[in-house]
C-alpha cells in the first residue's frame, strides 16, 4: 500500500503540470471558438433576416401575398431555419412557411431583436420591413428634403433559427479538444512512469524498511547498494534499528514496574471513589427521606387545634421545611446540569400559554406582596425546549418579586435578531443591583444585601441556575440595572420556521378568529377564482375587505376614503404590475407605511430578494389559512403596540 502510495505520488507530480498547462490551452481555445462560432451564427441569422426583410418590401407595399408566400417557403431551404413568418404593420400574419415553436409571438417594435427560447432551443428574430428611401435628384427641390424623414415600417418578419448545427459544431470541437488533452496526458504520463523508476525504487526500498520499523520488526534491516544514492540514509536506518531493538526490553521492563505501580493507585482511587459516592447517595436519601416526613408531619400538626402561640410556631416550622426542600430542589437542578443529565427537546410552541402559566402561578404571590404583575399578551411562536425555558422564565419572574417592596413586575416579549429571534425581557422598578455586582449574582449562592442568608430572599440559586440554562439551551442572557432605578432580564429564543405554527395546535388559541374583526383589508388580486376565495375568508374572520385588481382600482378605494389596517397584495398583476411597486405607490398615495404582504406563486430567488429588500413578508401559494391569519394578525398588533408606546 506504502509503496503503491510514493508510486501515485511521484506519478502526480510529474503529471499535474502537464495537465494543467493542457486544461488551460485547450480551455481557452475551445472558449475562443465556441465564441466565435456563436457570433458567426447570430450574424448568418441577422443577415438572412435583413434580406428577407428586404426581399417582402414590394410584397407588402403591392399587397401580392403570393409573392410574399415564395419568399417565406424559399427561406425555408436554409439550413437551420424552422419557420418564417411575415406580419403587415398590425401583426396579421401574410404569408408563413414552417411550423412555430413559439406559443405567443414577440412584441414587435420598429427595431430588430433576437430572442432565445431555451425550451425549443431556437433563436427567435423581428426584422422590420421599412420603406426604402430613394434620394431624387430634382432641381425644383434642392433644401425641400425633410431630413427628420423616417421610414414606414411596412410590417414584420419572423424567423426561427435552430441552433442544431452551432450545437453540433461545439460538441464536435469538445470532443476534439478533450482528445487532445487526454493524448498529452497519457503522453506525459508514460514519461514520468520511465523517468521516475530510478527515483522511486530507492525510496520504496527505505520506506518498505521504516514501515517494518513501525509495526514494530526491529529487527528488519536494509541491503545497502554500492550504487544507491540513498546509501547513507539506508545504513543510518539499519543503526537506528539497532538501537530501537536493543533499547525497547529495557523499556519494556520500566513500563512493567510502572504500571505494576499505577495499578495500585488505580485501585486505591476507585475504592476512594465509590466510597465518596455511596456516602453521597446515602446522604441524599437519609436527608430527602426525614425532610419529606417531616413536611407531611407539619401539614397534618397544622390541622390540629391548637392556640396563636402553637400556629405561629406551626408556621415558622413548615417555612424551614419549604426553605429545606427548595434548597434540595435547586440542589438537585444544579448537579444535574453540572453532570449534563438534563435532555434539551427543541419544538415549536406558542410562548402565550407559557405566560398564561406563569401568570396564574405567581399572581398570588404578587397579590401578597402588594405588587402588579403584568404580561404583555403575544402571538408569537418559539423554537426552544418549553420546561427548560418555562424554569428560566419562572426564577426570573420569582427574582424580581422578591426583590421589588412596591410598584410592578413586567413580562413583555419583542422581536428582534432581524425577525430570526424573540427577546423576553422581565422588567421590576426594584431595588436595582450596582454595576459591580452584575457578574457575582449569577454565582452559586450569592445574594447583594442577604449577608445574614435570611431565606425569605431566596437561596441564591435561581439567578445561577438560570445562567446555566440558558447555556444549555444556547440562549442569549443579559442584564441592565442600576441601583434603585430597577432591573431589566432578557434572554434571545429563537421563532419557530414559518409554518409550524400552523402545523401544532396552540391550547390558548381561542376558536372563533375575533382578534381580526373588524380589521380593514385591502385585497390586491387580479384572478377572479383566488380573488373570491381570499376575500370569503376574511369576511368570515369578521375583516372589512375592500377588492381591487390592480393599482388604478386600489388608488381608487383610498380617493374614497378606504383606509386599511393592511394590504395583501398578489405579486404578479395585469398589465406588467408587480405587488411590490403597487404597495409602494400606495404608501406614497395614503403618506404612511401601511402594514403589508405578498402572495405569489413563484418561488423564485429573486422575488424572494426583492421582498426581504422592500421588508414585505412573502407567503407562497397555497397560503394556509392559519399561517395568513397570524401573519395578519401580528402586522396588525405591531400598529396596536405601536400606538399603546406612543400612549
Amino acid at each position: 500500500m506504502k509503496m503503491v502510495d510514493i508510486r501515485t505520488r511521484m506519478l502526480l507530480t510529474a503529471i499535474l503540470p502537464v495537465t494543467l498547462i493542457a486544461v488551460l490551452l485547450a480551455g481557452v481555445f475551445l472558449v475562443a471558438r465556441v465564441g466565435d462560432i456563436g457570433e458567426a451564427h447570430s450574424q448568418r441569422a441577422r443577415s438572412l433576416a435583413r434580406q428577407l426583410a428586404m426581399a417582402s418590401e414590394y410584397g407588402l407595399f403591392s399587397a401580392n401575398f403570393a409573392h410574399l408566400q415564395t419568399i417565406a417557403s424559399g427561406a425555408l431551404r436554409e439550413s437551420d431555419v424552422r419557420s418564417v413568418t411575415i406580419l403587415d404593420a398590425q401583426g396579421h400574419i401574410l404569408a408563413s412557411a414552417g411550423k412555430p415553436a413559439y406559443t405567443s409571438p414577440p412584441v414587435l417594435s420598429a427595431q430588430e431583436s433576437e430572442n432565445f427560447e431555451p425550451a425549443t432551443g431556437v433563436d427567435l428574430l423581428s426584422q422590420p420591413i421599412a420603406t426604402s428611401q430613394v434620394k431624387l435628384d430634382d432641381l425644383f427641390e434642392v433644401g425641400a428634403t425633410d431630413a427628420a424623414a423616417q421610414p414606414q415600417v411596412l410590417g414584420h418578419v419572423l424567423i426561427e433559427f435552430s441552433r442544431e448545427t452551432l450545437v453540433r459544431r461545439e460538441r464536435e470541437m469538445l470532443l476534439a479538444g478533450l482528445a487532445v488533452t487526454l493524448g498529452g496526458l497519457l503522453f506525459g504520463g508514460f514519461l514520468a512512469v520511465r523517468l521516475g523508476r530510478g527515483v522511486i525504487r530507492p525510496i520504496l526500498r527505505v520506506s518498505s524498511m521504516i514501515e517494518h520499523i513501525g509495526r514494530g520488526e526491529l529487527s528488519a534491516r536494509g541491503e545497502v547498494l554500492p550504487n544507491d544514492p540513498l546509501r547513507d540514509l539506508q545504513r543510518g536506518l539499519n543503526q537506528m534499528a539497532e538501537r530501537l531493538e536493543s533499547g525497547r526490553d529495557e523499556l519494556e521492563q520500566r513500563v512493567a514496574m510502572a504500571t505494576l505501580e499505577l495499578r495500585e493507585k488505580k485501585e486505591e482511587a476507585e475504592t476512594a471513589t465509590l466510597a465518596k459516592s455511596r456516602f453521597l447517595a446515602a446522604a441524599s436519601h437519609d436527608l430527602r427521606q426525614p425532610t419529606h416526613a417531616l413536611g407531611m408531619f407539619v401539614a397534618r400538626l397544622a390541622q390540629l387545634p391548637h392556640d396563636a402561640e402553637t400556629g405561629h410556631l406551626i408556621a415558622n416550622l413548615d417555612a424551614s421545611v419549604q426553605a429545606m426542600q427548595d434548597l434540595l430542589g435547586a440542589l438537585l437542578d444544579i448537579s444535574r446540569l453540572d453532570a449534563q443529565a438534563v435532555q434539551v427537546q427543541l419544538r415549536p410552541f406558542a410562548l402565550a400559554g407559557l405566560f398564561e402559566q406563569l401568570r396564574v402561578g405567581l399572581a398570588s404571590t404578587a397579590l401578597e406582596r402588594g405588587l402588579r404583575l403584568r404580561f404583555r399578551p403575544t402571538d408569537v411562536w418559539l423554537m426552544s425546549d418549553p420546561a427548560l425555558l418555562h424554569r428560566i422564565l419562572l426564577n426570573l419572574v420569582v427574582n424580581a418579586l422578591h426583590y421589588t417592596f412596591e410598584g410592578s413586575v413586567l413580562v413583555v416579549c419583542r422581536v428582534a435578531g432581524d425577525g430570526k429571534l424573540a427577546r423576553i425581557e422581565v422588567w421590576d422598578s426594584g431595588i436595582g443591583i450596582a454595576p459591580e455586582h452584575h457578574q457575582s449574582i449569577f454565582k452559586e449562592f450569592y445574594q447583594v444585601g442577604n449577608t445574614e442568608r435570611d431565606r425569605g430572599k431566596g437561596l441564591g440559586l435561581g439567578l445561577n441556575i438560570v445562567e446555566r440554562t440558558a447555556n444549555l439551551l444556547g440562549h442569549r442572557l443579559q442584564l441592565r440595572s442600576r441601583p434603585g432605578l430597577g432591573t431589566r432580564f432578557s434572554i434571545e429564543v429563537p421563532l419557530a420556521p414559518p409554518g409550524a405554527a400552523s402545523d401544532i395546535p396552540s391550547p390558548l388559541e381561542g376558536k372563533t378568529f375575533d382578534d381580526l374583526a373588524g380589521r380593514v383589508v385591502l385585497v390586491i388580486e387580479d384572478d377572479a377564482l383566488a380573488r373570491e376565495g381570499l376575500v370569503s375568508l376574511l369576511e368570515s374572520w369578521g375583516a372589512v375587505v375592500g377588492v381591487a385588481e390592480g393599482l388604478s382600482t386600489a388608488l381608487w378605494h383610498l380617493k374614497q376614503g378606504f383606509a386599511p389596517d393592511v394590504i395583501v397584495s398578489d405579486y404578479r398583476l395585469r398589465d406588467g404590475e408587480n405587488g411590490i411597486e403597487v404597495i409602494r405607490q400606495l404608501r406614497a398615495a395614503a403618506g404612511q407605511s401601511i402594514p403589508a404582504c405578498l402572495m405569489s406563486g413563484d418561488t423564485d430567488p429573486k422575488l424572494m430578494q426583492a421582498a426581504r429588500e422592500a421588508g414585505l413578508s412573502l407567503l407562497h401559494k397555497p397560503v394556509r389559512p392559519a399561517k395568513l391569519r397570524s401573519l395578519i394578525r401580528r402586522l396588525t398588533a405591531e400598529i396596536q403596540s405601536d400606538g399603546a408606546d406612543l400612549v
